[in-house]
């Protein structure tokens, strides 16, 4: 993944506002769902990238230190070649001088290279430090974004669990409710008052019977004991007529 692109993924994440895109979605629970694994992918994608950077950051860093380290020995063989070439000047031997002075040159040439490669190396080094820590930074903003992700969609199960909760136990409640006429208590309880009435009916009509029934036997009664009155008054009026019927005879 190349340097821009890595820069610029991790900026538009970090910079993602949680806020707007939950107003913005139809689900929101599902959206940040889809958004907690999106960030953890590109948390782990961009850690890859970061670990690549700062892997070949670490490389050239080697390889500097190489150059410097070889600018540095090819120096002191420069001098000690320098040194021994001024020996043998001293003792009269020329040819030496020159072979030794001819070696030192050449370890010269080789600390000059390894300087210029060591001075061309540092301006890119020193970019590559910038940019390592800019992604170290983006990769902890972008782990501080998923936590807040993680809290949210945390947050939003828990209070849609209890909405839902809720509107459970208002529907219990609207459902117990006696004073609701349409509710299935209600209608059991009109269906118990039309029973109870029915019962009423029936006694009050039970009772009327038996009345009547009595009051059949209070004019059977009665009846009878006129009938037993006059037939004690017939009587007694036969008995009437008979006496003095006997006292005339006498």
């Amino acid at each position: 993944m190349a340097k821009q692109s890595i820069l610029g993924r991790v900026s538009q994440l970090v910079r993602a506002n949680v806020n707007a895109m939950i107003d913005q979605a139809e689900d929101p629970q599902l959206m940040l769902d889809q958004l907690v694994r999106d960030y953890s992918n590109s948390i782990a994608e961009a850690e890859d990238a970061v670990a690549v950077t700062i892997g070949n950051l670490r490389l050239l860093e080697q390889d500097h230190d190489e150059d410097v380290s070889a600018a540095a020995d090819w120096g002191r063989k420069a001098l000690a070649a320098s040194a021994k070439a001024d020996e043998f000047r001293a003792a009269g031997k020329a040819a030496d001088a020159d072979k030794f002075d001819n070696l030192a040159k050449v370890a010269i040439g080789k600390q000059m290279q390894s300087e210029k490669e060591a001075r061309t190396a540092e301006p890119t080094i020193a970019s590559q430090n910038e940019v390592v820590e800019q992604l170290k930074a983006g990769l902890d903003g972008m782990r501080q974004k998923l936590s807040e992700l993680t809290s949210k969609r945390d947050e939003l199960v828990a209070r849609s669990k209890t909405a839902a909760a809720q509107s459970q136990v208002h529907d219990a409640m609207r459902s117990i409710d006696v004073m609701d006429p349409t509710s299935d208590l209600g209608r059991f309880e009109a269906k118990v008052r039309r029973e109870e009435a029915k019962v009423m009916g029936q006694q009050e009509l039970a009772a009327s019977s038996l009345d009547q029934q009595f009051e059949s036997l209070e004019d059977l009664g009665k009846q009878t004991e006129i009938e037993a009155r006059l037939a004690a008054l017939k009587s007694g009026s036969n008995q009437l007529t008979a006496t003095p019927r006997r006292a005339i005879s006498e």
